[in-house]
């Protein structure tokens, strides 16, 4: 009744439909990714310069003695640490990544 071709049309249609899926899928993530990418870098960035203006401040000597301003320094202290632990994570991690391509390259 159905013969051979009709069952590899039929199988070809529905290959068709699943690559058109795919690429839809995958280009819908390639960008996804991209958008992400940009992010962390305009991240990176402000955190740069706020990690500066940071060091910026601390290297001012403090003239009034209280226990308060003190505290405040130290607060600015480790936060611009912090700042600093979170930049190298995340350049890291592209770091990582750039040594995967060099092997896979190589």
């Amino acid at each position: 009744m159905f013969d051979l071709t009709f069952w590899l049309i039929t199988a070809c249609i529905f290959l068709i439909i699943a690559l058109s899926i795919s690429v839809y899928l995958n280009v819908r993530m390639g960008i996804s990714l991209l958008k992400v990418e940009d992010s962390i870098a305009e991240c990176l960035d402000i955190l740069d310069e706020r990690y500066e203006s940071m060091s910026k401040i601390l290297e001012i000597p403090i003239f009034f003695d209280s226990v308060e301003v003190r505290k405040v320094i130290n607060d600015i202290r480790v936060s611009r640490n912090s700042i600093l632990v979170v930049a190298n994570n995340l350049t890291s991690i592209q770091d990582e990544k750039d040594e995967k391509r060099a092997d896979i390259s190589l």
